[in-house]
């Protein structure tokens, strides 16, 4: 029976880290549900590493590539350093100027950032039908300074920067902007696609102001933002109370979530930081993000393991359901 688009169910992967996922002693984080990046001990100093493919956007993949790595390294406390990429370009429909371009956006990206493009592979594939990007990130920390996404605590209060379906909505404005011409004027297209920009993929600001006032600290991409909630509160062994109402869609990700009948609270959300924090340095960090032109806002609560996960929306409380199956995915089945 083949597995549907998307994440491997979470049950299945479970299995398959405890089962075929040995550490040696310098492992201080290996793989686990909800934990997006390695933590390896280098003597004095932590190596925090991550890998991630680019897989549904095309349009712009290096520049995706390496944000999106830097946001898991980010999220531990620690400052992206050094980017690695296995570019791999579809048989028949690989130039010159699209590998060019690929580096072009990489190498971009990182000066963006300030980490160093260090290497990786590049190879022209068979069976593909577009280009694949894997991205790998490193940077070092140490243990007093490092963050998890499993150390959210009883009766923290929840906060995301920004918005949701910010990567969503750059993905769908660039890959179906043929279709979205027919119905949407230029200046609405062009600003949904330039959320790869503004407000931007990149949590990196908003990840290095909260270190110091947040318990845990995720990034939300396949699955949305239900499911960046759900893997920190499974890592941290922990409940939640999300307010649905209170959670920020902007307008044209809200108008083209519509349009493709996706849920935005699932559509992958680059661009999100999801964070943990007591109550007292919850209002602090409030205060820090607005002097820096960065929107935020309480969405909910940690509670104790045994309340569960529970939406409330529309005054109604209701299990928070997730899954490793991303909306955006529904996108690529429409014809053109």
């Amino acid at each position: 029976m083949a597995l549907p688009v998307g994440k491997l169910d979470f049950k299945l992967l479970e299995k398959f880290l405890s089962k075929y996922c040995p550490a040696d002693s310098s492992v201080l984080i290996g793989p686990k549900l909800g934990l997006d990046s390695a933590v390896l001990r280098l003597d004095n100093n932590l190596l925090v590493a991550k890998t991630d493919p680019i897989t549904f956007a095309s349009d712009l993949i290096g520049w995706y590539a390496v944000n999106v790595n830097a946001n898991d390294v980010v999220v531990t406390g620690t400052k992206p350093k050094w980017f690695l990429a296995t570019i791999l370009l579809p048989e028949y429909k690989a130039t010159k100027a699209l590998a060019e371009r690929i580096f072009s956006q990489i190498s971009q990206a990182c000066k963006k950032l300030g980490v160093s493009f260090v290497g990786g592979h590049t190879e022209i594939t068979v069976n593909l039908d577009r280009p694949i990007v894997v991205g790998c990130m490193l940077g070092t920390t140490t243990k007093k300074k490092l963050i998890t996404s499993a150390g959210a605590k009883q009766n923290d209060l929840l906060i995301i920067t920004k918005g949701v379906v910010i990567e969503g909505t750059s993905i769908i404005a660039r890959e179906k902007e043929k279709m979205l011409r027919k119905k949407f004027s230029k200046p609405f297209i062009e600003k949904a696609k330039r959320y790869l920009f503004s407000p931007g993929i990149s949590v990196v600001k908003d990840a290095l102001l909260a270190s110091k006032y947040a318990n845990a600290m995720h990034d939300p991409t396949e699955g949305g933002l239900l499911t960046g909630i759900y893997e920190m509160m499974l890592a941290s062994n922990k409940g939640c109370l999300v307010y649905a109402d209170r959670i920020p869609i902007l307008k044209e990700a809200k108008i083209l979530c519509e349009e493709f009948n996706l849920n935005p609270l699932t559509t992958i959300s680059s661009g999100t930081l999801l964070i943990s924090a007591r109550k007292e340095n919850a209002e602090k960090l409030l205060k820090v993000y607005k002097r820096n032109g960065i929107k935020a806002a309480i969405i909910g609560e940690v509670k104790e393991k045994r309340f569960g996960m529970k939406l409330m929306q529309n005054g109604k409380i209701k299990p928070l359901k997730c899954s490793a199956r991303d909306e955006i995915a529904k996108i690529f089945c429409l014809q053109e």
